[in-house]
């Protein structure tokens, strides 16, 4: 046990005893002959006293020494124990949020029982929800980049130097061979295109890093960009001297939350390599000074660049709130089944807090009308690789309108599959002084709902399933009305 630990739980237990027997600490101070302070820094678990204090202690308060000294913490506080020994504070790096652990320790130490319900309502929710150590890592790093408008110029700095120290051309296509050779010559990789292709197992796996003999395993059917993507990234980890990393990808299990956030530096690190800022800044500039939207101008922006649509859009959630302070947006990214008429959402940034939907586990029906969830339909009736869609998205229960840009394409490594990119960017003053075609009337435009369930729309064309949380809303306020009028008509 560590030694903190041990301090906190005796403290928090010496308060919960004083405080069943109303006594401040002024009076178990005159009872004790400890002092005040001394006393108060044992209950905040700043201090451990010694046998004989804790036997003193034990002796005014009518309490068996073992129990003081015990570990055991009876339920009310067990909530509290099972936070702090599972080492869920000292994994995350609390700074970054800027808090001190001190900080959450004194609440902890100062109102125990009102923390304790708080962290008993968060370990419900987290299991019936089955949320697990990785999804709450994963929400703590989308929280962190959602803090800082997904933005982060030291990562930038670090791309610039890495390009001039490697005399990497930022101002030119890059390709994987660049990259390759640098991971070759100075890295020391060995690059195994063959091993991954012989385990049917593994078929989802891009790649996979062996640290003991810097051998990095290549599925066979990664393309351009794709390659590209993951030397940029296992260059970040070697250039940024990153050494607690997934050494697969995409990631199979976190361990610990610094390989979370590791991951997340890699991944910002390479898209910054191959979408560098002030190349595709130029183009937006550009771009967002046309009357009409010119969808073929922004594909070709987007095919400009060696990445995925998944990687572009992305990078523009890094660069709009930066070069053009459009901070009100959000990315999804949803995959679909050929022939089913589910979609899962799997991947949400939110640089807002106004914007739904959040990933949930409600099993209900997001909405049929999102350019996002029509894009995956029709690509997997067409059979393109790439079905692009732009869409004006406005949610009447919101009172908020999106510019929302879409791109459906084929998963490469599962039949049958697909997978939508989204962007959507809140209509205000701000948007309308940056993007001049936002009043382009061949822009479709489309009420909104977040899902079929809360969906006020009427005669939805597309509707999966009744407004089932908007009726019971509906019959509870109703049953509210009737009671005050009741109240009103026999207060007297």
């Amino acid at each position: 046990m560590e030694e903190e630990y041990i301090k906190l739980i005796f403290g928090l237990k010496l308060k919960q005893i004083r405080t069943e027997k109303n006594l401040s600490l002024f009076g178990l101070s005159k009872l004790s002959g400890l002092s005040k302070s001394y006393l108060n820094e044992i209950e905040n678990g700043k201090k451990y006293p010694k046998p004989d204090k804790i036997a003193l202690l034990s002796d005014k308060l009518e309490v068996p020494y073992d129990q003081m000294v015990s570990l055991r913490l009876d339920k009310n506080l067990a909530p509290i124990g099972e936070l702090l020994q599972s080492k869920i504070l000292k994994e995350i790096p609390l700074e970054l949020f800027g808090i001190k652990e001190s900080n959450l320790i004194d609440i902890v130490a100062n109102a125990p029982t009102k923390v304790t319900a708080f962290i008993s309502t968060i370990i419900e929710i987290a299991h019936h929800y089955s949320f697990s150590k990785e999804s709450f890592f994963l929400a703590a790093v989308r929280s962190f980049q959602e803090a800082n408008n997904n933005y982060f110029e030291d990562l930038e700095q670090q791309v610039l130097k890495f390009a001039k120290a490697y005399q990497v051309d930022l101002n030119r296509f890059l390709g994987s061979k660049v990259l390759e050779e640098i991971l070759v010559e100075e890295y020391g990789y060995v690059i195994n295109e063959n091993e991954l292709s012989k385990n049917e197992a593994l078929g989802n796996l891009r790649s996979v890093f062996v640290p003991q003999t810097k051998t990095l395993l290549l599925a066979n059917g990664i393309d351009e960009a794709q390659r590209t993507f993951i030397f940029a990234k296992e260059i970040a980890y070697n250039y940024l001297e990153i050494t607690d990393r997934l050494h697969t990808f995409p990631w199979i299990k976190f361990q610990r939350f610094d390989q979370v956030l590791n991951n997340f530096y890699a991944s910002y690190f390479a898209g910054a390599l191959i979408i560098p800022k002030e190349d595709l800044s130029s183009q937006l500039e550009n771009f967002f000074e046309k009357e009409r939207f010119d969808a073929t101008h922004f594909l070709q922006m987007l095919e400009g660049f060696n990445a995925s649509p998944e990687s572009f859009y992305q990078r523009l959630t890094n660069i709009l709130p930066k070069s053009f302070n459009i901070k009100n947006l959000f990315f999804l990214r949803f995959t679909h089944k050929e022939g089913s008429e589910k979609f899962f959402l799997n991947k949400e940034l939110h640089l807002t807090h106004h914007h739904s939907p959040r990933a949930n586990e409600t099993n209900e029906h997001y909405c049929r009308r999102w350019v996002s969830l029509k894009g995956l339909k029709e690509i997997s009736k067409s059979g393109k690789d790439h079905e692009f869609g732009l869409q004006v998205s406005h949610y009447p229960s919101h009172g908020t309108t999106y510019l929302v840009l879409s791109s459906a394409t084929k998963d490469p490594f599962r039949n049958n599959q697909y997978r939508s990119i989204s962007i959507g960017l809140l209509i205000n003053k701000q948007l309308e002084r940056k993007v001049n075609f936002l009043g382009d009337k061949a822009i479709p435009w489309r009420d909104v709902g977040v899902t079929c369930e809360r969906c006020g729309i009427i005669d939805c064309e597309v509707r999966q399933a009744p407004a089932i949380v908007l009726d019971k809303e509906a019959k509870n306020k109703k049953i509210e009305k009737i009671v005050e009028e009741l109240n009103f008509r026999f207060q007297s």
